[in-house]
């Protein structure tokens, strides 16, 4: 099994504990994980793929991506305030994803006696909520051309490929509901990128220009 580096200090006995309680899970690209506000017992541990987290537009039925878990990466509850929770938002694999399902009760109970993997989760919270407020900021302050060169660039460090870019499974749609702005002007931007140099296809995956990994763009 997978370990989070979270639970890496663990004993063997509590790592085999940990294996036996938990369910390892395949999803398809576009399979849902966990609907919002569905009632869920367990942490959702990536080991593979990427998932992202949606929320739904008030006002309109188009959803927003606002965040994605990838390998190393944990979606949660409340940390550790009861051993069920109602998820807070929608999660979809935004790629073919291996994920495992870690019981809360049991990463609860772990936390009574590694009082550091409470603190690591506490960690991992705040990072995720300051990596939030940042991309609320660009979305509110960028250029279309500038915030979609950003997330672009972010992509090829949360959806890699081997010959370098990220994943050409990304759908543009993805990028305009993670980005803020409408399909056509994501689909309008990419091909004005492309036609500049700036952005090149191939069979494995999208490359972008280097110049998007800019420091006042990173995030």
């Amino acid at each position: 099994m997978y370990l989070h580096p979270l639970l890496s200090s663990l004993s063997t006995k509590d790592r085999k504990a940990l294996i036996q309680c938990s369910d390892f899970r395949s999803y398809r690209r576009s399979e849902l994980v966990v609907e919002a506000e569905e009632w869920t017992d367990c942490m959702y541990c990536v080991t593979g793929g990427l998932l992202r987290v949606v929320a739904r537009c008030s006002a309109s039925s188009a959803d927003v991506t606002t965040d994605f878990i990838r390998r190393g990466d944990l979606f949660h509850g409340p940390l550790l305030s009861g051993d069920r929770y109602q998820a807070a938002a929608t999660l979809i694999a935004a790629l073919p994803s291996s994920v495992y399902l870690v019981p809360v009760a049991a990463v609860r109970e772990l936390s009574s006696t590694h009082p550091e993997m409470a603190l690591g989760l506490v960690d991992l919270s705040m990072g995720r909520m300051g990596s939030l407020r940042r991309q609320l900021g660009r979305i509110s302050s960028l250029s279309a051309e500038v915030l979609i060169g950003h997330v672009l660039h972010e992509l090829t460090q949360l959806a890699p490929v081997r010959s370098g870019g990220y994943d050409k499974r990304i759908t543009q749609a993805v990028i305009a509901s993670y980005s803020g702005l409408s399909r056509e002007v994501v689909n309008k931007t990419m091909r004005d990128l492309e036609s500049r140099g700036l952005v090149r296809r191939d069979g494995l995956g999208i490359h972008v220009s280097p110049h998007f990994a800019s420091p006042d763009l990173a995030p």
